[in-house]
């Protein structure tokens, strides 16, 4: 472990911020059907909490929160509630993600703001899996410098 994550100060502001920015995430991709942000934006900063707390835990914790087998699922999740949607609108003989095609509701606007949340969740879902599975791919093992490399240990 490096000094910062061993620090307590670091280390206790990241398990108290944590919880607000996953929060804050679902709040911008609720608010994005309706003004700036969306399930982009908002599945990015859910994805930098994971990511934040596994630089400072470690990434062995990081993936207690997200394993591989729940990213997995999470990915397909937010594709289906994505896909499911844009057919659901073609089965009723709107075009894909024409919402006001899906007869749900007596108003038509009520079901298009129903449909665009559903829609903006599955992409804040798809987002926030692939960019937990990104990281995860790309860093290194937690192992001690010496074991990783001998090599330079001996000279």
């Amino acid at each position: 472990m490096s000094g910062i994550q061993e620090s307590i100060i670091i280390r206790t502001v990241v398990r108290i911020m944590v919880p607000f920015i996953a929060l804050f995430a679902l709040y911008v991709i609720i608010h994005g059907a309706s003004g700036p942000g969306g399930g982009f934006q908002g599945g990015v900063i859910f994805g930098a909490a994971i990511i934040l707390y596994a630089m400072i835990y470690g990434i062995e914790d990081g993936k207690k929160i997200i394993s591989d087998k729940v990213n997995r699922i999470l990915s397909s999740t937010g594709l289906v509630l994505y896909a499911g949607t844009g057919l659901l609108c073609m089965v009723f003989g709107g075009k894909f993600l024409q919402y006001n095609a899906v007869p749900l509701f007596p108003n038509p606007a009520e079901t298009a703001a129903i449909l665009m949340d559903v829609v903006e969740v599955g992409i804040g879902i798809t987002v926030l899996a692939v960019m937990v599975s990104l990281f995860f791919d790309i860093s290194p093992p937690e192992t001690e410098d010496d074991e990783m490399f001998p090599e330079e240990v001996e000279q």
